[in-house]
């Protein structure tokens, strides 16, 4: 198991595997249980990643509660702590995940488990650029929003008033920096698994053949 670094905390934003509550865009493909064990499976490889990256603590930050026999598993096999999200929409809960981390860390990383592209490399590019002076870093997503975002300070007014899981998430994201006057860097866009283009390009892809999908 490689080394953490304790200056930086890992937040992995996740729902527990419900049918018919998670992947609800692929149901029409999958049906609902498939669409919950597609999510499953997403969620231990972004674990398996997380973990991999060497980058720091990993929490596994769950909705609605971190009581679900699954993502339970997920802690004791991942070695990773489970902590409940919050009431409120996605940047509400995001705020307090960052408020929380940045109270004991220097640096924190946010990501959710819907990206496969997302690699251990991304993640410790993003903890070298904090670590080197960036206020933020993101990597876009190509339908607009963000796949990782990471933070050395907090500031509410970069979550709120934000439609989020629109096209214009990044371009919002980008405006409330630049009002900031924090320093930020972009990694290169990844993409994620949510309308039933994605999982074809999933499959295409070969990521759910390869080592950690089944971690």
């Amino acid at each position: 198991m490689p080394l953490t670094n304790r200056d930086t905390k890992l937040l992995v934003f996740t729902k527990a595997p419900q049918p018919g509550a998670v992947k609800t865009r692929l149901i029409p493909v999958l049906g609902e249980e498939g669409a919950s064990a597609l999510h499953a499976r997403l969620v231990k490889r972004t674990l398996a990643t997380a973990r991999a990256s060497g980058v720091g603590q990993v929490e596994l930050w769950c909705a609605p509660d971190a009581d679900d026999p699954f993502l339970r598993f997920c802690g004791g096999r991942y070695g990773v702590s489970l902590v409940a999200q919050c009431e409120g929409d996605l940047g509400k809960r995001m705020l307090y995940a960052f408020q929380q981390a940045l109270t004991s860390t220097a640096r924190a990383i946010l990501i959710g488990t819907d990206c496969p592209a997302l690699t251990d490399r991304h993640l410790r590019d993003a903890d070298r650029w904090l670590a080197a002076g960036m206020d933020a870093v993101v990597a876009p997503a190509e339908d607009g929003g963000y796949a990782l975002i990471g933070l050395t300070r907090c500031d509410a007014r970069l979550f709120e008033g934000i439609t989020w899981g629109t096209s214009h998430v990044m371009k919002d994201t980008r405006e409330r920096l630049s009002t900031l006057g924090w320093r930020w860097q972009e990694l290169e866009s990844l993409w994620d698994v949510d309308q039933p283009e994605d999982y074809q390009r999933l499959l295409a892809s070969g990521l759910l053949d390869r080592p950690g999908i089944h971690a």
